[in-house]
């Protein structure tokens, strides 16, 4: 029980600073006038993915730690899961996005205004849900009409479709390998993307002679990287391994950081890291005490 009290107010506490964190990241891109450029519209895009994002697993977590009911209707795990793998799915395309906006910006600052232009980054944008929605409604449709014939208790803390294909009763074989192939594509090509973007963003950065030039690329690109490592690490160990070598145990613990955990750091490390969000943030509290003034 005392176990039990502390996860319960930890989870609790980290989903209030991922509330918290998110909806002030976006109403600050929103408020100041000099966010309002393409890294900044894509990064209001990412916070609003967190906050739906954790919305969709910590609310009925936290339900059945207070009233210890740990069912969901059968209904309710495929909108949980369906709403999981979109935001997954599209979240991993805009870190992508994000990684080309930095490439452009740096090793072609002259195009940039091109090839970021407004119509390019609502594509973007847009193109992350739809490819996002339209792999998750094919997993979930699957996962839905395989037959359950065995326990019903899934050994994990949400609707997770490996989780749920360890209960079926036909073999999965061919479902599993369908898995490790949409992993692929929206981890580890995206991720090959992102690392050799910023190859190249580190290249450029190396041949610039302006300190200050050299300081900003750096600390802009080691805060992208980072939050790249704390998302893709977890999901690439957890869903490209076969299901021989994966303990429910360890995909728990693993999934913690990119359901929870993630959704709370990004907002952190981008507004800590990031002189222009804490100046947008000190304009913007100076404009609400002189207006109220």
């Amino acid at each position: 029980p005392k176990i039990g009290h502390f996860i319960f107010i930890l989870i609790n506490f980290v989903f209030l600073m991922a509330l918290i964190g998110n909806i002030s990241m976006i109403l600050l891109i929103f408020l100041d006038i000099h966010l309002h450029t393409p890294m900044y519209f894509l990064l209001s895009q990412l916070s609003l993915i967190d906050l739906n994002y954790i919305s969709t697993i910590v609310p009925k977590m936290v339900y059945d730690f207070l009233y210890g009911n740990k069912s969901i209707s059968f209904t309710g795990c495929g909108i949980q899961s369906f709403f999981f793998l979109t935001l997954a799915g599209a979240e991993a395309l805009l870190l992508t996005s994000m990684a080309y906006d930095r490439y452009v910006a740096i090793c072609f600052p002259l195009h940039y205004p091109i090839r970021m232009r407004k119509r390019v980054c609502a594509l973007m944008i847009t193109g992350s849900w739809m490819i996002g929605s339209i792999n998750s409604c094919a997993h979930t449709v699957y996962a839905l009409r395989i037959p359950y014939c065995k326990s019903r208790a899934i050994n994990h803390f949400f609707c997770d479709v490996p989780a749920m294909l360890t209960l079926a009763c036909t073999d999965t074989w061919v479902y599993e390998c369908t898995v490790f192939l949409s992993t692929t594509i929206f981890l580890v090509f995206p991720f090959i993307c992102i690392a050799c973007s910023y190859g190249q963003v580190l290249l450029a950065v190396y041949r610039m002679r302006s300190a200050e030039g050299r300081k900003k690329a750096y600390s802009t690109c080691s805060t992208h990287l980072t939050v790249v490592s704390f998302y893709y690490a977890p999901f690439a160990y957890t869903y490209l391994r076969p299901r021989s070598l994966r303990s429910p145990t360890e995909d728990k613990v693993l999934a913690v950081f990119y359901t929870i955990l993630t959704p709370m750091l990004n907002p952190i490390i981008y507004s800590l890291r990031n002189k222009e969000v804490m100046g947008a943030l000190t304009r913007v509290i100076q404009n609400i005490f002189s207006v109220k003034m």
